[in-house]
């Protein structure tokens, strides 16, 4: 399975990419290709809501930035990892510029799952992100739900959470292939 995980954390050595790397290490033991973006590390602007990709550009940006490479990755995942810190009870400003972007795309091509992995100082500072979460991605999309992991304070890096998002992408199965069209034989 295609799996992309949007990694909002601007700390590269954080809480949230050592949580992603441990995910993503168990996703490819069990043989998925997991592409990790950090976009804190990319240039990606707001959305301007011009509607250049569904008038003129045919799910293209008009926006010349970092999400040029991202949208064909998008567009051929099967599963959607999103990965912050809850800033103000929201994702970083810089994963919601990248999800809002998404826009372009409207509904990705391949993708059918999703998952959240969220970390924190506090707890009860994950309300924001859970509503754009099932709103944006398990009822607009209709993704399927393969988990929420939210994390804070001591547990963060903590070995048994780590162990927990490994086995989680190691246990991960590829989407049921479509049944073949049956041909009929004369």
């Amino acid at each position: 399975m295609k799996i992309l995980v949007l990694q909002g954390s601007p700390r590269p050595k954080g809480n949230t990419a050592a949580m992603v790397e441990a995910f993503a290490a168990g996703a490819r033991e069990s043989g998925h290709d997991v592409t990790i973006v950090e976009v804190c590390r990319m240039e990606i602007a707001g959305c301007l809501a011009c509607e250049y990709c569904h008038t003129k550009g045919e799910r293209h940006c008009i926006q010349q930035d970092g999400m040029q490479a991202v949208y064909p990755v998008l567009d051929e995942a099967e599963m959607i990892v999103l990965a912050s810190p809850a800033y103000y009870h929201s994702f970083t400003g810089q994963l919601q510029c990248a999800i809002n972007r998404i826009y372009v795309l409207d509904k990705p091509k391949h993708l059918k799952k999703a998952a959240l992995i969220l970390s924190s100082g506090s707890d009860n500072v994950f309300g924001g992100v859970l509503y754009e979460y099932q709103n944006s991605f398990l009822d607009y999309l209709k993704l399927e739900d393969m988990g929420v992991f939210t994390v804070y304070g001591k547990q963060n890096k903590s070995e048994e959470i780590l162990q927990a998002l490994h086995d989680f992408g190691k246990s991960l199965l590829d989407p049921k292939p479509e049944p073949a069209a049956e041909s009929e034989h004369t």
